[in-house]
């Protein structure tokens, strides 16, 4: 069941030196571009980073990206934010973050239910990382590098954490 590998997903910060293959991530940019979309703009693009050399200048300048060290794909989810603008009187101008957020949970449940692991490390809406990110991997201005997502075989299990809490939710 999905609430499965909801409860089993963890962000994962060690990573096996286990190559990934390239129909694995296929299959994650498969399922995060099944994400929902405001108005289905699709206002997105992924940069998959393999190059050990780019993934540690990544890994230099990401404070929470160490991993990518070690991990040996970083999916990079790229924000469209002219795919938006002007579509149906701006209506989903605006909603940028929630559907890179949509598509960017999609590659984390999809990595732990295929035995991956995974760590979202956010860069949107931090402006100077976003630019030095942007430097890296030459994203154009008018693009936004949303965040780095380290995929590897996991080195490391977790507990699962978390819990349903009734006090949080208010029935009516």
């Amino acid at each position: 069941m999905i609430i499965d590998v909801i409860k089993n997903r963890r962000s994962i910060r060690k990573f096996k030196t286990t190559e990934v293959s390239r129909e694995q991530v296929q299959t994650l940019l498969e399922a995060a571009m099944l994400a929902p979309s405001a108005c289905n703009t699709r206002a997105w693009r992924f940069i998959v980073v393999t190059n050990r050399d780019v993934l540690n200048q990544l890994a230099e300048i990401h404070p929470y990206g160490k991993m990518l060290t070690a991990a040996p794909v970083c999916i990079v989810v790229v924000g469209l934010p002219a795919l938006q603008e002007g579509h149906e009187h701006d209506l989903p101008k605006g909603f940028l973050s929630q559907d890179c957020g949509a598509t960017t949970q999609n590659i984390l449940l999809q990595a732990e239910a295929m035995g991956l692991g995974s760590c979202w490390c956010g860069v949107y809406p931090k402006a100077p990382l976003m630019k030095s990110i942007s430097d890296i991997l030459n994203i154009p201005p008018d693009e936004i590098p949303f965040n780095l997502i380290a995929i590897g075989e996991k080195d490391q299990h977790p507990e699962v954490r978390g819990k349903y809490e009734e006090e949080k939710v208010t029935w009516l």
